[in-house]
């Protein structure tokens, strides 16, 4: 494991400590949990998954889901690299990213094994930063990782790559640069891109996030929400994303 990938790790020990003392974080991400959870369909067979669970704190709202990571933690059910899945072909009936595929640095090779672990019809949801003014603003002057817009996003793996070499990586605009535009559409083929929704996510930005300072009061949640209702509606703002691809079994 790289350093940066240690380093990962030990910003999911910290955030652990963040997420007890601040509820309002507790409030947005439930909400955004809720979000996920409306999009998963009962009529599909299979296992829900969700891959880099960070912290695990889904079960709250999923807790039939099983939470991985590359990284060995005892609230964490079992170590998945999304690049080698342990799964069987077909045993799963929905993959859940969140904050995850911004962490991929070959998605067409992701994509591939996600295809084979997936049941029929099988959905993969994405919960990702949005390239809104909003966004932009926030993720790209106020967050640590890179927006990485201007960089090559490199679809597939070089052959004989292993994923156990893939290091850290991320391009948190990366998500808006596949799945806002037409620019990746031959590379989906497999996949229909069932919904993108936006969100403005104020309630979010203004709580500070993990490790910044909170801007409002848990008493303005509500309000805030409210706000967030009437903004969501235009994409051009929005610093929040969820997408809900379905494997396409008729593509050819």
């Amino acid at each position: 494991m790289s350093l940066s990938l240690e380093q990962h790790n030990i910003e999911i020990l910290e955030n652990r400590e963040f997420w007890e003392k601040k509820p309002l974080l507790r409030k947005v991400y439930a909400q955004f949990y809720r979000e996920i959870a409306r999009r998963l369909n009962p009529a599909l067979p299979g296992l829900i998954v969700e891959l880099g669970s960070g912290m695990g704190n889904i079960k709250e709202h999923i807790p039939q889901s099983i939470t991985t990571d590359i990284f060995p933690n005892p609230w964490l059910d079992r170590v998945e690299n999304a690049y080698h899945l342990s799964f069987r072909q077909g045993e799963v009936g929905h993959l859940i990213l969140f904050d995850v595929w911004h962490h991929l640095r070959y998605p067409g090779t992701a994509l591939k094994e996600f295809q084979r672990v997936l049941a029929p019809g099988g959905r993969i949801i994405v919960f990702e930063p949005a390239m809104g003014l909003i966004g932009r603003t926030v993720f790209g002057h106020f967050h640590h990782e890179p927006l990485a817009l201007k960089e090559e996003i490199e679809w597939s793996a070089p052959d004989g790559l292993s994923g156990n070499e893939v290091a850290y990586y991320a391009g948190v605009g990366n998500a808006s640069r596949v799945f806002g535009s037409e620019a990746f559409k031959e590379e989906l083929g497999m996949w229909r891109i069932a919904e993108v929704k936006y969100f403005s996510s104020l309630a979010y930005v203004a709580s500070g996030g993990f490790r910044g300072p909170q801007l409002y009061p848990v008493a303005l949640w509500p309000f805030f929400n409210r706000i967030d209702s009437l903004l969501s509606v235009f994409p051009w703002l929005a610093s929040r994303m969820l997408v809900v691809l379905e494997r396409n079994d008729n593509h050819r």
